[in-house]
């Protein structure tokens, strides 16, 4: 049971030592590849190394990755819920790099279908735990009023370490093949669980690591009801899911199209310099997100990125020349970027003072899951039946009825007051400073 008074007194006192924002920016360093996977790299290995002969396609592989992505999607709200009621995260989210690393390394030596849907399934529900169990710790770590801020720094480490292990594998995979990937996750598994033991357990304050307002004296969350009845929490999951939906299979597509342009060796080169570019500009921009976030607010900001991803998605069909798909993968780097450093920023707003800030995360990630898991097949239906071009117009589309959306539906939730049923909105006092 939460204590109020011990609580206040170590919210008001506690600041996290130089040790734990320094093992917090090396977990988002080394984790950046593992939290996801094998993304793009699965469907040019499917595609390029087993191929038509063993029954691999662009079809069969969306099918793969849309299968994965549903049984990643339903463990999404357990997963905030287990880090909302976790008084050991660091042992969670430990447990889940080495299941999604395993998972990974058994691929090369299956090649039966429902095998292969079982190891990405496996790795996608270890998956659904890093985004609650990061944003929760930092929330644990620096508390709410310097929240934004910190998310912007740890996206911005995300992306250094998914840009710096993307240029690693391009380097290596041109002269080992796509299969160095698999040895480069487990890795960087290796460092991320030493980065994690740096973070101590006792400097995590998990009351507020799980949305409590530090004001507020109640011992109980509110309940899920309340959530439900915040319209705008729903509605911002719907955006999410629009954005998924345009955005996730954009990477998986270009990478399809160049390995029928230039070969699988060049094509797994080319996509690790596509993510490489893209990561780049995603460390200035989730760093910008996290020093304006307060002081332009939410909305404008999120309106950029559906902007930029439409437009995105409509430059691909002006070629297919490897040099301009690589140039337009960098315009990633700006919409994902700033959904990556905003998303936990808005659950939070939407959510403060709850004590569910997890729990909703890991609701609203399932609507962006389906988003995403629908993606890879749309696209690679649209593909089989169409053209590249079509694929991506029909994406580009998707992500213009979103800014459209957000413009029209969504309010501005920097200072947000969600319903909450304990009959009020939470206090706005003030919320103790704590340095970053």
């Amino acid at each position: 049971m939460r204590s109020p008074a011990g609580n206040t007194e170590k919210s008001a006192e506690h600041s996290p030592s130089h040790r734990a924002l320094f093992g917090l920016d090396a977990l988002n360093f080394f984790l950046a590849d593992v939290r996801d996977g094998l993304g793009p790299y699965l469907a040019i290995y499917l595609i390029a190394v087993r191929g038509p002969a063993q029954g691999w396609n662009e079809a069969t592989t969306g099918l793969v990755m849309t299968i994965a992505g549903i049984v990643g999607l339903i463990a999404q709200t357990p997963a905030g819920a287990l880090i909302d009621r976790s008084r050991n995260k660091p042992a969670i989210i430990i447990a889940s790099a080495v299941a999604v690393t395993l998972s990974c390394l058994a691929l090369p030596f299956i090649g039966n279908f429902y095998l292969v849907i079982g190891t990405q399934s496996v790795a996608a529900v270890a998956g659904a735990v890093f985004p609650p169990a990061l944003a929760a710790i930092t929330l644990g770590l620096v508390g709410p009023k310097l929240f934004s801020r910190r998310i912007g720094r740890n996206e911005a480490f995300n992306h250094l370490g998914n840009a710096v292990s993307a240029a690693i594998a391009g380097a290596t995979a041109y002269v080992f093949g796509p299969i160095v990937v698999f040895w480069l996750m487990a890795v960087l598994a290796v460092f991320s669980i030493g980065a994690m033991l740096l973070v101590p357990q006792k400097e995590i304050d998990d009351d507020v690591a799980r949305g409590f307002d530090e004001t507020v004296d109640d011992e109980q969350p509110s309940g899920l009801k309340a959530l439900l009845q915040n319209r705008h929490l729903m509605l911002f999951a719907l955006l999410c899911a629009i954005f998924h939906l345009s955005n996730a299979a954009m990477l998986t597509s270009v990478g399809q199209l160049l390995t029928h342009v230039v070969g699988k060796e060049q094509a797994t080169s080319l996509i690790a310099i596509c993510i490489v570019i893209a990561q780049c500009v995603m460390v200035p921009m989730a760093m910008m997100v996290g020093a304006k976030a307060d002081a332009w607010g939410r909305k404008p900001i999120f309106l950029a990125a559906f902007g930029v991803l439409a437009l995105r998605g409509a430059l691909y069909v002006v070629s297919d020349d490897p040099f301009w798909l690589v140039a337009v993968q960098a315009l990633d780097g700006v919409g994902a970027g700033i959904f990556g450093a905003l998303f936990p920023v808005v659950v939070a707003d939407l959510t403060r003072g709850t004590g569910r800030f997890n729990v909703s995360q890991g609701a609203v990630a399932t609507f962006q899951g389906v988003g995403a898991s629908l993606s890879a097949s749309l696209a690679g239906v649209i593909i089989v039946e169409a053209s590249y071009s079509a694929a991506f117009l029909t994406l580009a589309t998707i992500a213009g009825c979103g800014f459209v959306l957000y413009l029209l539906a969504m309010p501005e939730t920097r200072s947000y007051q969600p319903p909450t049923d304990r009959g009020a909105a939470p206090s706005g006092a003030a919320i103790s400073e704590r340095a970053v």
